[in-house]
């Protein structure tokens, strides 16, 4: 098989989408790290710093490029993957199998990608375009180099806006669902089969689906209820 009949390909297309989703699994990871520092009770200092490194360092911003290419690449294949499974089940079963086939999340991660999608469109708008192309605050740490005050936009953003808050809520919840499916779902697809590993990768997706979009909600809830400074 040639490498573009297996791109095009059903095994072909969820290699992509398992590949993709660990790229983005861990991007998460930095994702949720550098959101963490915010607890740092220095009044954003360390976050700022961390952001201002993220996005005015080669090497993260050409990751960058290719998490937008990733980001892309998973959206796709995913709504193509979606569309041909509908196919497949235009003819349902007689008795619905409900949970005892499978769990509801697994059943409708084309709508939860949906919200998911939704909600990165709405966090870029509030974040990434402002800080890459619009004219923000700025402070200095060190004597010289001035940074974005992303910190100051995050506590506008949500202090004080109580439906933002919660948009971003449903978001994080959407984010869980999709990764407790998608966790053991990307590994499975580059074809992790060993029943050993497999449950050692659902054991972690589950512990990864809580926590990571956990600690994105409490983002916004923090600001909001003024848990930092």
């Amino acid at each position: 098989m040639k490498w573009s009949e297996f791109f095009t390909s059903s095994v072909g297309k969820k290699f992509v989408m398992g590949f993709t989703g660990i790229f983005l699994i861990l991007f998460l990871v930095v994702h949720v790290s550098v959101n963490a520092t915010i607890w740092a009770m220095d009044s954003g200092r360390m976050f700022n710093l961390a952001a201002h490194f993220l996005g005015s360092t080669v090497v993260p911003r050409v990751l960058e490029i290719g998490l937008f290419l990733g980001f892309i690449a998973h959206i796709v294949q995913a709504y193509t993957l979606e569309l041909q499974n509908r196919k497949k089940r235009s003819v349902g079963y007689q008795v619905p199998m409900g949970n005892k086939g499978s769990k509801w999340y697994s059943r409708y991660m084309g709508w939860l990608g949906t919200f998911v999608l939704l909600f990165l469109v709405i966090h870029l708008k509030d974040f990434w375009v402002p800080s890459r192309f619009g004219e923000m605050p700025e402070v200095s740490y060190v004597p010289g180099v001035d940074v974005h005050d992303l910190y100051s936009l995050m506590r506008d953003t949500f202090a004080g806006h109580l439906w933002v808050v919660i948009l971003y809520l449903v978001g994080c919840i959407s984010l869980a669902y999709h990764l407790l499916h998608g966790f053991q779902s990307a590994f499975r697809s580059l074809g992790v089969s060993n029943s050993r590993y497999i449950r050692l990768i659902k054991g972690v997706g589950i512990g990864f689906s809580i926590i990571v979009p956990l600690a994105f909600a409490m983002m916004p809830l923090s600001m909001y209820f003024e848990w930092v400074n």
